[in-house]
């Protein structure tokens, strides 16, 4: 379904349910761009990484060794990924244009994002795919939520587009700059220029209406 289409009240439900996980009431929510991490580990990380049946997986060893040093370094109260699906979004849709110029992703590294889910399976750590929207924009949607529940929010990702979802006092961005450890936190005043993007624009994130939690968990 089309975000707009959707009631916000089922969002905010969503947002209370994925930190189910945790006992203790969320005040640091962690909020992670899946593709964008694992697409920066793929590349940084050499893909003669592979199990003895040959399976490449230098994007799964690279994705879960920056989370589980995020998650020791940083101690976060809650935790979520959100992940890209393969259908087309409602940006598709307002413009038949948009993305047309970017590369497919490699197929070594498409066939490694089953194995991290299941990593975070593992970890028990809250997975959101929801169709129609983007992931990013799943992420605007839950900071925003956060924020206005008083909740300090961090968005992990490899993606500059998301500098513009920094809102003092609650709302972080963690930069991967490179490679799977180098990290950089961003408030309102460390961002670089100290700007942020002008006007409206297609690519920007913006919160989605709401969305159903029994299809996105």
């Amino acid at each position: 379904s089309r975000p707009e289409d959707l009631g916000e009240c089922v969002g905010r439900a969503l947002y209370r349910r994925i930190s189910w996980p945790y006992d203790a009431p969320v005040s640091k929510m962690f909020l992670l761009d899946g593709h964008s991490l694992a697409y920066r580990a793929f590349y940084a990380l050499p893909t003669d990484l592979a199990t003895a049946e040959g399976t490449v997986t230098n994007a799964v060893y690279g994705f879960t060794s920056m989370l589980i040093k995020m998650l020791a370094d940083e101690e976060p109260d809650g935790i979520v990924v959100a992940f890209d699906t393969p259908k087309p979004t409602f940006r598709d849709e307002m413009d038949a244009d948009y993305k047309a110029q970017r590369e497919s992703a490699p197929d070594l590294f498409v066939h490694q994002l089953p194995l991290i889910r299941e990593v975070l399976d593992a970890l028990r750590i809250p997975v959101l795919e929801v169709e129609g929207v983007e992931a990013d924009d799943v992420i605007a949607t839950l900071a925003t939520q956060g924020a206005a529940a008083g909740d300090d929010v961090v968005i992990v990702t490899g993606d500059r587009d998301i500098y513009q979802l920094v809102d003092d006092p609650h709302v972080k961005v963690l930069y991967n700059r490179r490679g799977v450890s180098d990290y950089v936190l961003y408030d309102h005043d460390r961002l670089p220029g100290r700007r942020r993007p002008p006007g409206p624009d297609r690519r920007l994130a913006r919160p989605a209406a709401g969305y159903g939690a029994t299809t996105a968990l």
